[in-house]
């Protein structure tokens, strides 16, 4: 009966504290997923109490972009179902998860050695208007520190005030 998480992520049951079993996990998968696929969760509202009232009450909608394939769609439509004890996985565990065709063609008994279809290169992030320029941190050092932050050491950490 505990009640723990990010509220975009809480399973419906979860928010209206029936308690709870494996089935919780098995939403936050396709929660996990949606928000992979399309860069947001299907349920957020202006503010966690509106959050929480879409997860209970909201029907799943897809966004229109970007396009995603139907097993995907079926996939996260299975894991979201609003009751737990017919959401995908809940008879069989993560079987039934591998088995849907949405993961066909992943040989599950070599995933560890795998090598994942592609390993994507290091991505430079360009700073908008937003912050100054980037002046050279330390002598001799290539670490660049944005102008109008404040680093203070904490120890074997670094803080930083950005506001």
């Amino acid at each position: 009966m505990s009640f723990v998480g990010t509220h975009e992520y809480l399973a419906p049951e979860i928010i209206k504290g029936e308690g709870h079993g494996s089935a919780v996990d098995w939403w936050t998968f396709g929660i996990f997923l949606h928000e992979l696929l399309y860069g947001k969760t299907p349920f957020k509202g202006t503010g966690n109490r509106a959050t929480l009232f879409n997860v209970v009450g909201q029907q799943l909608k897809f966004p229109d972009s970007p396009a995603t394939s139907y097993a995907s769609r079926d996939l996260i439509r299975g894991l979201l179902v609003k009751e737990p004890q017919q959401r995908l996985g809940v008879k069989r565990g993560a079987t039934e998860i591998k088995q849907h065709p949405f993961f066909e063609g992943v040989n599950w008994a070599l995933i560890r050695c795998s090598t994942p279809p592609e390993i994507p290169g290091p991505v430079e992030c360009e700073l908008n208007g937003k912050f100054a320029a980037v002046d050279p941190v330390g002598v001799g050092s290539k670490s660049k520190r944005i102008v109008g932050t404040e680093v203070k050491s904490g120890g074997n950490f670094l803080d930083f005030e950005f506001f």
